[in-house]
């Protein structure tokens, strides 16, 4: 009899959860619970969150309604474990996906296997503050990217992130950080990876793919590391900010978006072109107040996918331009009301899709911080040339 990997994993946890029952167990939204090596060599802290979302969408024509569609699901639902193994300073991160949109994507190269793991990395403190990263995680792109998914000051992501961001693949990062002056701290990014996204097992098809960021941050860091989330809950007594920039080149590249998309297959079997990908990002945050801003640009050496013989396939590269504006305030009985801009400019000549605005305005009541809140946006997408839409979301989080 076989037991799926997921479920062998549940198990376990409710075994070592029985066997380590204790009344110091951590607090609402710090885990689980906290696993320690009886020599202090190791330890793990495991999670589980999930997020459970309602939408309705209409189109929009002559100023009516039409065609409604509602949809319920289990937006997200994962597991994750995070400590230090031997050292403090060899730190790990493991999270894996249980809900169908987490492990969607089943194909030929994943070996027809569902993709569980979304992250399992170490990260190396070797020297100072240099930091290696090796396995499986989010590249180095845009901010909203970065910030996690229980971590948005709205229901989800923009349509900026969706198009453009390059997500997580395999393969090595190294971190450092300085200081200018007492305040202003740099921060520096390199990764090399597989160039094809998450869970593949058939390896590298095309060239690898290379990424830096910089981040600048002349007030000095956040509190509570608050470049990455959403929101301004720690409510910064002065004012903070983040400036950063990313670019990506990935060689040879074989899908649609980057590493993301979908295969572009010829009469010899895969088209590769080499494509680049270009953030400047930022982030502000002062009493409550919060400010993310995000451009991004893609480009490829030859977007036009062609077989052999110099005639297309019907595939190109999704190459453009996108704009990300991003706001809100909290208000001291954590509620939150927020705005986002997002406009979309895809080469209309090359992927043959029309610009797109879309405009939201989200209200988040915060319960525990990010760790349990209710949220709800309304959303109106204006297509030039195209269907306008209406979608309305609500969605609970929680965090363990």
């Amino acid at each position: 009899m076989k037991i799926a990997p997921i479920w062998l994993c549940l198990m376990l946890l409710i075994s070592s959860s029985a066997i380590s029952q204790e009344s110091n167990s951590p607090s609402f939204g710090k885990g689980l619970f906290n696993l320690v090596g009886k020599d202090s060599s190791w330890t793990m802290n495991v999670g589980a969150r999930m997020q459970i979302l309602a939408i309705s969408n209409w189109n929009a024509v002559d100023g009516s309604l039409i065609n409604p569609e509602q949809n319920f699901l289990v937006r997200r639902a994962r597991l994750k474990f995070g400590g230090y193994a031997y050292s403090p300073k060899l730190e790990y991160k493991l999270e894996l996906g249980l809900s169908n949109r987490d492990i969607s994507g089943a194909s030929q190269f994943t070996s027809n296997a569902p993709r569980y793991i979304l992250d399992a990395v170490v990260k190396w403190n070797f020297y100072e503050n240099f930091v290696l990263w090796f396995g499986q995680t989010k590249l180095p792109g845009n901010i909203e990217r970065v910030i996690s998914s229980g971590d948005l000051q709205q229901v989800d992501r923009s349509l900026l992130n969706s198009r453009f961001n390059i997500d997580r693949d395999m393969g090595f990062q190294l971190r450092h950080k300085f200081n200018l002056s007492k305040k202003f701290l740099v921060r520096e990014i390199f990764a090399v990876s597989q160039g094809e996204g998450r869970n593949i097992t058939t390896g590298n098809l095309g060239g690898h793919q290379y990424t830096t960021r910089l981040e600048l941050l002349p007030f000095g860091e956040f509190l509570s590391k608050g470049e990455y989330k959403g929101s301004d809950h720690k409510r910064e007594q002065t004012p903070k900010l983040m400036v950063a920039a990313t670019f990506d080149s990935n060689q040879n590249a074989v899908k649609t978006r980057s590493n993301q998309g979908s295969y572009m297959f010829n009469d010899t079997g895969f088209y590769e072109t080499d494509i680049s990908t270009f953030f400047i990002d930022a982030m502000f945050k002062y009493n409550g107040f919060s400010l993310m801003g995000e451009y991004a640009h893609r480009s490829a050496d030859n977007p036009i996918a062609i077989n052999s013989d110099g005639s297309l396939t019907g595939d190109e590269v999704l190459v453009g331009d996108g704009i990300n504006l991003q706001t809100g305030y909290l208000f001291k009985n954590n509620l939150e009301v927020s705005g986002r801009f997002t406009n979309i400019k895809l080469d209309e000549e090359i992927t043959g899709r029309n610009p797109q605005s879309q405009y939201t305005f989200g209200l988040s009541k915060y319960i525990v911080g990010h760790k349990l809140k209710v949220q709800t946006d309304l959303s109106y997408l204006s297509e030039e040339g195209g269907q306008d839409g209406l979608m309305y979301r609500l969605q609970l989080d929680i965090h363990f």
